[in-house]
């Protein structure tokens, strides 16, 4: 009988075969989707902070049958700090303030900066905080004074700012009190107005550095925006128009992380605890944070709060053109038809 054996030649050709075979579906595996995010230091950042310490994004991405994500964080504090950023191409998804984000989007949204909301992040309130005890009111700061603010005229802070003195001196005075405002970063402002031994008599502080403070002897709650405002969502999460557009399944994994974290944060506060000290970077003992977490004053949502009245008051001064007829306007596709205002 012949040799059953292949010819050599033949059992060469069979094995590269098989090698070439199963090496294909590692050629095949697509590369990791990179997703470059930021938030940051304030409560109210929160949600981000749980997505980013149970790693939700990656699962919910994972969950739907996503490519992997190549997911990478940053700490950024500051509207212009997060836009510069953002329309630099450094990141792709942020946490800011709702007032820096309009701006944004009513400048660039015709053009290839162009950015879109994709969530609300923290609802509540700001506290205007002094270590001056004759500044009892709004009416009561002089250009001796100086107002701590993350950055000067387009950070959070400093637009709420602007909104609390439109009320008290009318709206063509908005900005009567924006030469005694300067920029610092909310933990170093705390540092500053706690010490006394500094300009700074005032700061426009988010949860905990409002709380920090006025549990100081020398610092007294001047206002709360809640009186100013209401309950509004103070932080929102937005992306460049480009990567929302591009990645549509990842907005929708991103989603439904920000619902997860939200349940999280409402279901298991030890948890949304620990994250926050995790991932913060701010020193707080976990009572004061859970105690920030049962404030009624704050809450966290997906759909946005009042954040046409941040509109109003932008368009009303001139600080944005062609305002938005809808909240709705201004966020992604996946988030059309939801409830918010």
């Amino acid at each position: 009988m012949g040799d059953a054996s292949p010819h050599p030649l033949r059992r060469r050709a069979v094995m590269a075969g098989l090698a070439a075979l199963s090496a294909a579906p590692a050629l095949a595996q697509p590369a990791p989707v990179p997703v470059r995010l930021s938030h940051g230091y304030g409560i109210h950042f929160l949600p981000m902070m749980v997505i980013r310490d149970h790693k939700l994004l990656e699962q919910q991405a994972q969950k739907m049958g996503l490519p992997p994500l190549d997911v990478s964080w940053r700490v950024l504090d500051g509207g212009s700090a997060i836009n510069d950023a953002m329309i630099s191409g450094a990141l792709d998804i942020a946490g800011t303030g709702a007032p820096g984000f309009i701006t944004l989007w009513a400048k660039a949204r015709r053009g290839s900066s162009a950015v879109l909301g994709v969530s609300a992040l923290g609802n509540g309130a700001q506290w205007l905080d002094s270590n001056r005890p004759a500044v009892k009111s709004l009416r009561d700061f002089g250009p001796g004074d100086k107002i701590a603010v993350p950055q000067i005229k387009s950070s959070y802070a400093a637009v709420v700012l602007q909104m609390a003195v439109a009320k008290e001196f009318g709206i063509d005075n908005y900005n009567r009190l924006d030469p005694i405002t300067v920029g610092l970063p909310h933990p170093e402002a705390v540092a500053a107005l706690s010490s006394g031994k500094t300009e700074i008599t005032a700061h426009m502080a988010s949860p905990p550095f409002s709380h920090q403070e006025t549990g100081f002897p020398n610092v007294h709650r001047v206002l709360s925006t809640a009186d100013v405002l209401g309950p509004i969502t103070i932080d929102v999460v937005y992306a460049t128009k480009r990567f929302a557009d591009a990645n549509p399944r990842v907005v929708e994994a991103f989603l439904a992380a920000m619902a997860e974290a939200v349940r999280i944060i409402t279901i298991d506060r030890s948890a949304a605890v620990e994250s926050y000290g995790h991932m913060s970077a701010i020193k707080a003992k976990p009572e004061e944070i859970a105690a920030l977490l049962a404030d009624p004053e704050t809450s966290f949502t997906v759909e946005p709060k009042g954040i046409m009245q941040y509109v109003d008051f932008l368009s009303h001064t001139g600080q944005i053109k062609d305002p938005p007829v809808s909240w709705t306007e201004m966020f992604v596709p996946q988030m059309q038809g939801r409830s918010g205002s």
